[in-house]
């Protein structure tokens, strides 16, 4: 039993959640402890000799298939504490601390677990307004044209061919402000774009010149005017930095191939040998294999305040909002360290995003990040609800195994989302089953974080892998399934109307023995009762019995009836209860 026991300090198992409040979770092995206490104190608070203590029961947050996790939230006076777990089974009550497990609870406090000291400098501290955020991600390409002018050579007509590594149809930053309306009316009041620095490909992520737009997308004028007429608007701007790596007419990478090791930029790169050589595979560290994206050497100073230089340009000049860092997990985190700093000396409440897909708590100790892209939690919705991969059982321990992953402030920034334009479509990946996509955005938009909807997937747009995730959205009504829209339009409605709908919300699920997901969700005095049943059968389940023979309101309906002690959700549908 006590091999399953496991708490780390100052981690995401110990941290402050703000000036004066701490959060301490423990792990233990599934169905062995019955109750377990927090013991705490001041280190320097003793009296007659005695260390002075409290006891804090902690509350069960969660299991998965092999643990149970517990959390309690403690308010040190002094803003430092040392504290350990008295640990209750059927049998035995043992005690745990820094100097492992004893009998009885000991008086000197080295064998405690330590948190020296709340220093308000390491403090975790989002931006407060991403909470309530819902995003929009638009691949400016494909969103719209609204200056025909800008086209490149070749532009095809919108929406007339599938979509190609190389053709274009004329999206620009025009088309986007041509459509805020549709995006404010959807609920949207933030924007994540794509690259839109001048650069030689359609997606951009090759830049050439940092500190253009690119001329198919507009000018500087444009997208002051794109900024302002969002800000007006309430919504907020967020641009994707591509500082891993460079694209192949970057001027400093066309001048090493020009001059080889002679080249003053020739430790801009990470050279293997000379000559350089632009074939595949390339004798320099690029992005995957692709040697059109030469990696940066963030290690080099001039390289290091270019690429900071131009993370401030676009805040001071045009106020963006936000930085979404593209392949972040593979740049230094001194570089990242140092990028704060900069941003945030500017602009405090700027968002910085980064992209890695696995388990990020290095970047996210209030240091670095502010956030990730959250595709753990995207591959958990998609193969519960749309794939069916995994049954109710199996999602629920993997949200509790995220849930307890990172500190709970981070979690409340956390960038969700089901699609992006490296993914297939949410309707693709879901066989084009519509229903299956509506729970996946129930289940979206319920979770912690700041929810995400990839351009046209609240139309029901199709489509594979890159390329074919970057069709050109369809304006024409006829054409879009507005039973979806409105669905979603009533989600983002719900998770601004209901405070326990969305990140604020605590999450807990409730055991059945049916094949349905049901889950709690509490804000304050406000309960909300999920009922997601994402089986091709209808199902019945046993209420909890505090929710029975109570009038309650279906939130995605607005229907109101008595509860009773059994219902019945009809296969690949739910229900909200209020």
């Amino acid at each position: 039993m006590k091999a399953t026991i496991y708490h780390r300090p100052k981690s995401e198992d110990a941290y402050a959640y703000d000036k004066s409040t701490m959060h301490i979770r423990l792990r233990t092995g599934k169905n062995h402890v019955r109750k377990v206490n927090l013991i705490y104190g001041d280190p320097y608070d003793w009296t007659k000799n005695q260390w002075v203590t409290s006891k804090k029961e902690m509350t069960p947050t969660g299991s998965d298939a092999q643990h149970d996790f517990w959390f309690v939230e403690v308010t040190p006076p002094y803003r430092r504490l040392r504290y350990g777990f008295e640990i209750i089974t059927k049998t035995e009550t043992i005690y745990y601390g820094e100097s492992g497990f004893l009998d009885t609870p000991s008086k000197d406090t080295s064998d405690y677990f330590c948190f020296p000291f709340m220093n308000p400098a390491d403090l975790f501290s989002p931006p407060e307004w991403v909470k309530d955020t819902v995003w929009y991600q638009i691949f400016p390409e494909r969103f719209a044209n609204g200056d025909p002018s800008r086209n490149p050579e070749g532009t095809l007509p919108w929406g007339s061919a599938a979509p190609t590594p190389t053709n274009h149809f004329g999206g620009d930053l025009q088309g986007i402000i041509d459509h805020l309306d549709y995006l404010q009316e959807l609920g949207i009041n933030g924007i994540y774009l794509t690259p839109i620095f001048e650069a030689s490909s359609n997606h951009k992520y090759d830049t050439i010149d940092y500190l253009k737009v690119d001329p198919h997308f507009g000018d500087k004028t444009t997208f002051k005017r794109l900024v302002d007429e969002c800000h007006k608007r309430g919504i907020r701007i967020m641009l994707d930095a591509v500082f891993n790596h460079a694209g192949f007419y970057f001027p400093p990478f066309q001048d090493v191939l020009k001059n080889q090791q002679h080249s003053k930029y020739s430790d801009w790169f990470h050279l293997r040998d000379f000559p350089v050589r632009a074939e595949e595979p390339p004798n320099y560290d690029t992005f995957a294999f692709t040697p059109f994206m030469p990696k940066f050497n963030t290690e080099n100073e001039e390289v290091r305040e270019y690429l900071l230089n131009v993370a401030t340009y676009w805040i001071k000049e045009f106020d963006i909002d936000g930085w979404r860092l593209d392949v972040a997990n593979e740049v230094d985190h001194a570089f990242w360290r140092e990028f704060r700093k900069r941003v945030k000396a500017l602009k405090p409440d700027l968002y910085i995003l980064g992209e890695v897909w696995h388990n990020s708590l290095p970047w996210l100790a209030g240091d670095q990040f502010d956030a990730v892209m959250n595709y753990p939690l995207t591959n958990a919705i998609i193969d519960f609800a749309g794939k069916q991969k995994i049954g109710q059982q199996r999602f629920e321990h993997v949200i509790t195994q995220l849930t307890h992953m990172y500190p709970i402030h981070v979690q409340q920034v956390a960038f969700n989302l089901l699609g992006s334009h490296d993914t297939p479509r949410i309707l693709t990946q879901t066989d084009n089953d519509v229903a299956r996509v509506k729970l996946q955005f129930l289940l979206l938009f319920s979770q912690r974080g700041t929810p995400c909807i990839y351009y046209g997937d609240e139309i029901g747009m199709t489509g594979g892998q890159d390329p074919g995730c970057r069709k050109c959205m369809v304006w024409e009504e006829e054409e879009q399934n507005q039973e979806l829209l409105s669905f979603v339009k009533r989600l983002i409605q719900l998770r601004k109307q209901e405070k326990a709908f969305g990140t604020e919300g605590d999450l807990t699920f409730v055991e059945n023995d049916s094949s349905l997901l049901i889950y709690q969700k509490t804000y304050e005095n406000q309960q909300l009762l999920f009922v997601i049943n994402s089986t091709d059968q209808p199902d019945s389940v046993q209420l909890p019995v505090s929710w029975t023979n109570r009038n309650a309101n279906d939130l995605l309906t607005g229907e109101t009836f008595s509860l009773a002690t059994e219902i019945v959700i009809p296969a690949k549908s739910a229900m909200v209860l209020k």
